[in-house]
Parts: structure tokens; sequence; C-alpha cells
């Protein structure tokens, strides 16, 4: 990449990959030189039945003084995502309490796995993901905010036309090359061009394929598997039956043109490090880190 092309973006780490407490996390996460940080907010202390006015204060407060911001916080429910019309009602209200979590915090992005939109629009799953994105882009927009799906589980190509089904662009799309290149064998150079209209947010971790997977038999499908599940997953990229996570610039995401067409669509969002593998995940989001300041100005 030449100096005309590198670029001015921040880099984010999720917290929850460095496998610490909370607010140690994030005294780590400045140390190692990021700008920001996307938490998980679906369970536990960060669940925003659980945050209270006064914790969500502490939090921004705490954030503040060690110079850090918020990239992201991730909504992701788990299990088929909204592919279940009986489960939707339920999980779009939690998904709102989120986007509302994420706004008080002083962010504007929430991200998520879906599910696997379906190849047949006129399917029950493709109308119950539907009419459940579209009341979430909605609320997403009333609050100048974004319900950011994460590339992988189909095609960049099926997924904007889904995307472009709504009418609203509130729900829009957190880019995650490895997933694209461990999974459906994907393009992410090619997926940025065709969905820039649409990203947000973005993931940054390394992949490889070692041996062609159905899609659903890692993030589930209604009727089929058991629906997204991390540590399932954690355990796949790990195992590396199909796919495996790699340290930054050792598997198969070109990076180089991978951060010239985020530049090209003019993406100034965070590029965020996610790392799944456990092994030593402060040393290897530092490397990350590091990986990618080469890039930037």
């Amino acid at each position: 990449m030449d100096l005309q092309a590198k670029l001015s973006n921040k880099i984010g780490v999720i917290v929850d990959s460095l496998k610490l407490p909370l607010y140690e996390g994030l005294k780590k996460v400045k140390e190692i030189g990021a700008d920001g940080v996307q938490i998980y907010a679906v369970n536990g202390s960060m669940a925003p039945e659980n945050m209270s006015p006064i914790a969500r204060k502490e939090l921004r407060n705490f954030l503040d003084s060690i110079g850090l911001e918020i990239s992201a916080l991730c909504g992701d429910l788990g299990g088929h995502g909204f592919q279940d019309a009986v489960l939707n009602e339920e999980k779009v209200e939690k998904s709102k309490r989120i986007l509302d979590l994420a706004v008080d915090l002083g962010t504007n992005i929430v991200t998520t796995h879906i599910g696997i939109i379906p190849e047949n629009q006129n399917s029950k799953i493709y109308e119950a993901m539907q009419i459940a994105c579209e009341e979430l882009g909605v609320y997403a927009k009333s609050l100048d905010a974004f319900f950011a799906i994460e590339t992988g589980p189909e095609t960049a190509s099926r997924l904007k036309q889904f995307l472009d089904s709504l009418s609203t662009n509130g729900v829009s799309v957190n880019f995650d090359p490895a997933n694209m290149v461990m999974v459906t064998g994907d393009d992410p150079v090619a997926g940025v061009k065709l969905l820039q209209d649409y990203i947000v947010h973005t993931h940054v971790k390394d992949g490889v394929q070692l041996k062609a997977v159905d899609p659903k038999d890692v993030y589930g499908f209604l009727g089929y598997g058991g629906g997204v599940d991390h540590a399932k997953i954690a355990e796949m990229v790990s195992s590396g039956t199909y796919f495996r996570e790699m340290p930054l610039g050792h598997g198969k995401v070109d990076f180089p043109n991978y951060f010239a067409a985020l530049k090209e669509i003019n993406y100034d969002g965070y590029l965020t490090i996610e790392r799944e593998v456990n092994i030593n995940p402060v040393k290897d989001i530092a490397d990350a880190v590091m990986y990618i300041q080469q890039f930037i100005h």
C-alpha cells in the first residue's frame, strides 16, 4: 500500500476478546495503543436491564478518563437470530434496549448476527427476518443509530439484496473479512465495494478456509442445528477442521487491498480487532494493533 492509500481510521478492540474483567480490560486496551472498544451488551453486568443510569454514567466517565471511545456494542442474541417469528417480538424489544444503551454510552452502532438470510425470498424465514429488521431499522434510524449485521453467514450479494429490501439504512453492515474467507469463500475486496453504502463498522481478523463448509454447520439455521453459539464457533476456529483463525497477516485476508478498498469507499469508521482464539489473547491483540498501525498515517 503506498503512502497515498494509507488510512486515518481509528483502531478498536473487542474488549471481551482479552478475557479480562471489564475495567481491567479497558485499561489494557488503552495500554496496547487502541483508540476504542467494542463491548458485548447482552448478558451480565453490561446487559441493558442491568445497566442503571448511574452505571452508564460511571462507565462513560471512566472511558473519558483514560481516553477511550466505544466503537460499538455487540448485541448478538445468539440462537437463530431473527429467523424464528415466534421469538422475534422479545428479541426485537431486547435489541431496541441495547440500541438505547449504545446511545447512552456515546456510540450509535450495535453489531449482531441475524441468522443466515435464506436464498428463497418468499420463504417464511425470510419474511420473519425482514419484518424484524424493518422494525429495528426504523427504530435505529429514529435514534440516528445503526443495527449492523456482521458479514459471513451468506454472500455479500445476498446480504445486499436483503438490505435493499428494507425502507431505511438503520440496519446496515459490520464488515468482517475473515468470516467471508473462512466460511463462504466470498472475496472481501469485492464485498466492500458491493456493500459500501451500508458499512458502518468493521472487524479486523484473519483466517484461512481449510475445507469447504456449509454455513449452516457454522451458524445454524432454523430447523437445522442450534443457531449461533460463540463457544462452538470459537472451538471451530481453534480446531481447524474447516477453517482456522490466524494472527493478522498470516491468513488469507488480503489486508493491503482490503484496506485500500475501505479507503476507496471513504469508510471512516473503526477497524475493530476481534480474536476468538484464546491461547494468548493479550499478546495477539497487541500484535494486531501494531500490524494495523503500519497501514495508518
